[in-house]
């Protein structure tokens, strides 16, 4: 009865579809029982995969890690195919879940994170259309030139060249037609999905994503308020002036996550540009697409701070106190690997101390899929802030390890100046004492200054000159034995 049943609803998707693509006038997106009929079927399609082709193989065997491995590459090509047809919306998700390799499958990120590349493209009619709706006028109105090439197309809106009256170059972000309507009817449908997916599966706990979904879309299709958003953050990092792009990347994140509690949160590849200056010929980090932000409160950035200054040190017993100030309980040794992407015995060890090895980053995919429960446990007690944050440091690895710099001693070294910068100005700020703010303030320098000696340390260690002179030592302390 089951199987036949969801043949019907593939057949009856499939269909839909054939007649509607067949029509050069109709687009079937805009008919919501082509876009629910579709994911329905895919939903169906997937859940029947999983039921049928593990039932008769012993668990744990050899045979069942390779069929399980190409049930998810199967499913994850359904699903890409799903956002990739119904766009807007689904795209937007496919890429959260493409960032979420502390949670899915190696086959399911490897294969939604090609999303990122892949958003559909409005065309000139559909862009004329939304221009004259928005602002009524015609695009010939507003603009000397319009490139109808987009340089670039994104899963909500994409990007133009083109020059206003008064001769000024500008990039113009136009949302693509009727994301905004179909947005709220996604989500539901998604919501909706994933509640009779748990009721077959009930470890499936992805709620916590259609609810993080449900806040941030509106937001992000809200151009006014990424307006106010990009404002906002070139303010606050007016001083920064990047030489080295893969180093201050990590630098540019940790001074929004611990300093200033406001976080660009979609820093995917095509969000992050490098562009070489042709006056000063020095790289510039470009931040694209501020629609997504986070706001951390100030008691959630102090324990994030002091987390990641206990991680950075080692300091378990602190490590266990601020994870569970941030809800993570007894799952505690699950949460800082989630954080760091590093096994538990790293974290001991101190996650400084070397960069992951191919080993290390197989280890924490394995363990990823085996505390699937714990995890889902986990995401749903901590704060909301944190959802954002996880993704977006996954994000960041992401860029990082693109760049070979992933878990570099730098990286850390630039955490902790933020982190210690960060308390020191809350700890200001509680302080009614003269002296006991002075005390503070020599602290932090003290600090400050400890970890510029280290990184002289590291630049020497690792240079010619230091090459020489620890030679030099060496010879020195062999002569007078």
């Amino acid at each position: 009865m089951a199987r036949r049943a969801l043949k019907l609803a593939s057949l009856v998707a499939a269909t839909s579809g054939i007649c509607l693509y067949g029509n050069k006038f109709l687009d079937p997106n805009d008919f919501g029982v082509v876009r629910v009929g579709r994911a329905i079927a895919t939903t169906a399609v997937i859940t029947y995969d999983y039921l049928t082709s593990l039932r008769s193989v012993p668990y744990g065997s050899e045979e069942y890690d390779f069929l399980k491995s190409q049930v998810h590459l199967r499913s994850a090509e359904r699903l890409r195919k799903l956002c990739c047809a119904n766009r807007g919306t689904f795209i937007k998700v496919g890429q959260h879940l493409g960032a979420l390799d502390y949670l899915l499958p190696e086959e399911y990120t490897r294969t939604l994170k090609v999303l990122h590349s892949q958003a559909p493209q409005s065309t000139r009619q559909e862009i004329e259309q939304v221009i004259r709706e928005d602002l009524g006028k015609e695009i010939k109105e507003i603009f000397v030139s319009f490139e109808d090439t987009p340089m670039g197309a994104a899963s909500l809106a994409q990007v133009h060249k083109a020059v206003l009256q008064d001769g000024r170059t500008v990039a113009v972000k136009i949302q693509h037609p009727k994301v905004q309507a179909q947005s709220s009817k996604d989500i539901l449908l998604m919501e909706v999905l994933v509640l009779v997916v748990k009721q077959i599966f009930p470890d499936f706990e992805f709620m916590w994503l259609v609810e993080e979904a449900k806040k941030n879309l509106p937001l992000e299709l809200d151009f006014l308020n990424e307006g106010r958003n990009a404002e906002k953050v070139a303010h606050m990092l007016k001083n920064f002036d990047f030489l080295k792009i893969s180093r201050n990347l990590g630098k540019l994140y940790s001074e929004m996550i611990f300093v200033n509690g406001f976080v660009h949160c979609d820093p995917h590849p095509g969000n992050v540009l490098v562009k070489k200056c042709p006056a000063s010929g020095k790289a510039h980090i470009i931040l694209l697409d501020h629609g997504l932000y986070q706001v951390l409160s100030e008691s959630f950035r102090m324990d994030y701070c002091r987390l990641w200054q206990a991680l950075i040190k080692a300091d378990m017993k602190k490590v266990q106190k601020y994870s569970r100030r941030l809800g993570a309980g007894d799952l505690y040794p699950l949460f800082a690997c989630m954080l760091t992407a590093r096994s538990w015995e790293s974290v001991n060890r101190g996650i400084d101390r070397s960069p992951i090895s191919a080993s290390e980053d197989v280890e924490i995919r394995s363990n990823a899929a085996a505390y699937l429960p714990q995890i889902t446990q986990l995401l749903n007690n901590v704060p909301r802030e944190m959802l954002l944050l996880l993704k977006t440091n996954d994000l960041l690895r992401g860029i990082e390890s693109a760049l070979h710099t992933r878990a570099s001693a730098s990286s850390f070294l630039n955490m902790s100046r933020c982190c210690i910068r960060a308390v020191s100005t809350y700890q200001r700020s509680k302080s009614h004492s003269f002296y006991r703010r002075a005390q503070i303030s020599l602290t932090e320098a003290l600090s400050l200054w400890q970890i510029n000696l280290y990184e002289l340390f590291l630049w020497l260690k690792g240079s010619q000159l230091g090459n020489w002179v620890i030679a030099l030592l060496s010879r020195v302390h062999h002569s007078t034995y």
